[in-house]
């Protein structure tokens, strides 16, 4: 534009105007776009596991993992125990070994329940151990000659004469706890109280950590879980025996002189088979039949060859046959082993 060109004000008028039309349109243009409108496609969000810090994880995996190897063991045993008693298979599995409050444990039971309090000295406070009602009520109806087609229970406590048959149950349960742990620490299992509602016991505070050991029973076409809880301060004090295995593989120990003269004593008393072996020889079935007293059997052997006599089926010596203060005896000539 030259500098003799000046605008009317018609002009200057219309390029104000069309300013303000521009200014009114941009902020409609500035709105964002759709995510799936733009270019560029966007990472896919990595999965975040929140982290608790008011619960850590306070046993140890070693610990975890003994504590599944001692109670695989546990359950074979207690699901063999609990057949004999019922005279009925029931198997007994174990689900799972995990860590969780006590508060979440206790949520996540039914109410009613079989709930026990157990005292296991030396350790110190109380286990729970609890069964589910659906797999406790078709046991009690089997101890009293019920058959195996399942049934339906009410939403019920116990009743007296019912308590007293699950004390047999809880009963086999820890005496084959006790075994289970023999080897670890011994224990004295004992139930002090049986409730009905979970949320009446309070062992430990409701944040306190506790390791639930839960199996599953089977019994025909019913199934249910039994939970044992383990409170962390119960165990806190054992955690180094938990934390190796030498518990489980056998230790093998020296034998002391007590020992060997003990069993070398029992060895000596002990009766073994003496057989005197004379001869071999072969006869028709006419002339067997035909055998009376007095009837002589030739053999092809010597007199005076050696016999051979075995102790307990093995040829062991060489002797001689002959009588001794009335008595038909053997005499040892070779006390080398031979063979025949």
């Amino acid at each position: 534009m030259s500098g003799g060109d000046v605008l009317s004000q018609a002009e200057v008028e219309s390029l104000l105007s069309a300013m303000e039309q521009t200014q009114q349109r941009a902020p409609a243009a500035r709105k964002p776009m759709p995510p799936s409108a733009s270019s560029a496609p966007s990472k896919p969000r990595e999965k975040v596991t929140p982290y608790d810090f008011k619960r850590p994880e306070r046993v140890g995996k070693e610990q975890m993992r003994a504590l599944q190897t001692l109670h695989e063991g546990f359950g074979r045993n207690y699901g063999a125990a609990l057949s004999a008693m019922l005279r009925s298979i029931v198997e007994v599995k174990l689900t799972s070994v995990d860590q969780l409050t006590y508060s979440e444990f206790v949520f996540s039971l039914e109410n009613p329940s079989c709930f026990n309090l157990l005292k296991a000295e030396p350790l110190e406070g109380h286990l729970i151990l609890d069964i589910n009602p659906s797999i406790l009520y078709p046991i009690i109806d089997r101890m009293l000659g019920g058959g195996k087609e399942p049934n339906t229970h009410t939403r019920r406590p116990l009743t007296e004469i019912e308590l007293r048959l699950v004390h047999r149950i809880t009963t086999l349960f820890l005496e084959e706890l006790r075994k289970a742990w023999e080897n670890v620490l011994p224990i004295a299992f004992e139930v002090v109280r049986v409730e009905s509602n979970p949320q009446l016991v309070q062992i430990v505070p409701p944040n306190e950590v506790v390791v639930l050991i839960s199996f599953e029973l089977t019994l025909g076409e019913m199934r249910g879980m039994l939970n044992l809880c383990i409170p962390f301060n119960s165990i806190e004090r054992i955690g180094g025996k938990l934390s190796a295995n030498s518990w489980i593989s056998p230790s093998r120990k020296t034998s002391s002189a007590e020992t060997v003269e003990r069993i070398t004593k029992n060895l000596r008393g002990a009766p073994v088979e003496v057989v005197v072996h004379l001869a071999d020889t072969t006869i028709s079935t006419r002339d067997l039949i035909g055998l009376r007293v007095g009837d002589i059997i030739t053999t092809e052997k010597d007199v005076k060859t050696s016999l051979i006599v075995n102790v307990e089926g093995v040829t062991k010596f060489r002797g001689k046959a002959g009588a001794m203060k009335g008595h038909k005896a053997i005499r040892i000539e070779d006390a080398e082993p031979v063979k025949k």
